[in-house]
């Protein structure tokens, strides 16, 4: 059983959760209910929980709050919110997991899944520490994704990244130290994650950072040449698009 505790300032809210869980989730012991930070610290300190479900905004303080005092992070996370694609923005860079609201689900069901495939104590404390750096600055120089491996998480800063490449459903990434990460994630994962102003998918097997570019070569699509000396085509159907946003 996956001993779990839920954290909302909403009562019904809770109970919404708490149906769904026992009428969904078999597999979710409900072993603790707060409706605010303070009295979350001591029923997760008390209850030792292996997930919590946590709404983002709290009577006396937030989500973030509630973390911050409970460091280093040793249960698993699904936050509950209702914030827009910008800020979920920062939830997908640091690979934690989150639930729209109301909540779906389909979307439940696969979050209390993931769940289970508990990351180490380390992982876990870093994936809050990257979250609550880009939750506090959503500038590109400052924010860092997660990168599932076979052997973990690896954090990358968006800015070091030069491109990323298709290979199969795995992606490898290119980093601008001439070392390379093969991440377990397709490259489709990738293109609705990184910020479009930023990062372009030029051709099927291939996503590049506009920064990251040394040269532009004319032809049908034409080819970019990247800082890694790739050579990289633009896929014929992309040039229009990818010239109008290189020459912003």
């Amino acid at each position: 059983m996956i001993r779990t505790v839920l954290v909302d300032d909403e009562v019904d809210s809770i109970r919404t959760l708490e149906t769904l869980l026992g009428t969904y989730c078999p597999q979710v012991s409900i072993v603790g209910k707060a409706t605010g930070v303070e009295q979350a610290i001591g029923m997760i300190r008390e209850t030792k929980p292996d997930l919590a479900l946590l709404d983002i905004e709290m009577s006396q303080g937030n989500a973030f709050d509630l973390l911050n005092q409970l460091q280093p992070v040793d249960f698993k996370i699904i936050f509950v919110t209702a914030f827009d694609n910008y800020a979920i923005r920062a939830f997908k860079y640091s690979a934690v997991d989150y639930l729209l609201k109301p909540v779906n689900i389909d979307d439940l069901r696969k979050a209390i899944v993931r769940a289970q495939e508990k990351p180490g104590v380390k992982d876990l404390t870093q994936q809050m520490k990257i979250l609550l750096e880009n939750f506090g600055d959503l500038q590109l120089a400052q924010q860092r994704i997660a990168l599932t491996t076979v052997s973990g998480l690896i954090f990358v800063p968006l800015q070091d990244i030069i491109r990323l490449e298709a290979i199969g459903k795995r992606t490898t990434v290119y980093l601008n130290n001439g070392k390379s990460i093969v991440a377990l994630r397709a490259i489709k994962d990738y293109e609705d994650i990184l910020p479009e102003a930023t990062f372009f998918r030029i051709h099927t097997a291939h996503i590049i950072n506009f920064s990251r570019i040394k040269a532009y070569q004319k032809g049908r699509g034409g080819v970019v040449i990247m800082e890694d000396d790739s050579v990289i085509e633009v896929a014929s159907r992309r040039r229009e698009e990818f010239l109008s946003k290189l020459l912003k």
